[in-house]
C-alpha cells in the first residue's frame, strides 16, 4: 500500500469560502487497492504554511504527497517555491510530462510551474488547482508513481529487463 497525503493550497478553501473539489477529485482517482489517503488538509497560499505541512507529512513516513493548487503565475501562487524549499532531489521528467500532456489540451498548460521531487523516501507531486487539470495531470504520472516509490525506498532491481 502507498500511504499518501493530499494537501490543497487555497486561500478561499482554507477560509471555508470554497469547496475543495480538486482534493476530492484526487482522492477518488487513487485506486483503493494500492493507495491509502491518511492525511488531507487545506492550507492558504503561504510559503511557510505549505512548507510546514510538507515537512510534517514527510517526517510522518508518508510515501506520497499530492498538492493541488498554487502552481500558476498569479501573485499568490507559491506552491512550487515552498516545495523547492523542502525537496532534496527534483524529478523534472514527471513535471515535464504533465506540462507536455496539458499543452495537448490547452496552451495554458505551459504556464504551470508545478514541481515534482523527493524528500527522503517521500515523493511530492504539485498538481494544478482546477479539478479537471488536477485529474489530467495526475493521470499522466500515476502509472509511474509505484515504481518511483519502490526506487526511493531502495529497490535494487534493474529498471528495465535485460535484453535477450
Amino acid at each position: 500500500m502507498i500511504n499518501c497525503a493530499i494537501l490543497t493550497v487555497s486561500d478561499k478553501g482554507s477560509r471555508g469560502e470554497r469547496e475543495d473539489k480538486s482534493g476530492q477529485t484526487l482522492r477518488e482517482m487513487l485506486p483503493d487497492d494500492s493507495y491509502t489517503v491518511v492525511e488531507y488538509q487545506i492550507v492558504p497560499d503561504e510559503v511557510e504554511e505549505i512548507k510546514e505541512k510538507l515537512l510534517e507529512f514527510c517526517s510522518s513516513g508518508l510515501d506520497l504527497i499530492l498538492t493541488t493548487g498554487g502552481t500558476g503565475v498569479s501573485p499568490r501562487d507559491v506552491t512550487p517555491e515552498a516545495t523547492r524549499q523542502v525537496i532534496e532531489k527534483e524529478v523534472p521528467g514527471m513535471a515535464e510530462a504533465m506540462r507536455m500532456e496539458s499543452m495537448k489540451i490547452t496552451p495554458h498548460g505551459m504556464v504551470s510551474r508545478a514541481v515534482v521531487g523527493l524528500r527522503g523516501e517521500t515523493l511530492i507531486v504539485n498538481l494544478p488547482g482546477s479539478p479537471k487539470a488536477a485529474k489530467e495531470n495526475l493521470q499522466v504520472v500515476l502509472p509511474a508513481i509505484p515504481h518511483t516509490i519502490e526506487k526511493i525506498k531502495g529497490d535494487p532491481s534493474d529498471c528495465a529487463p535485460e535484453e535477450q
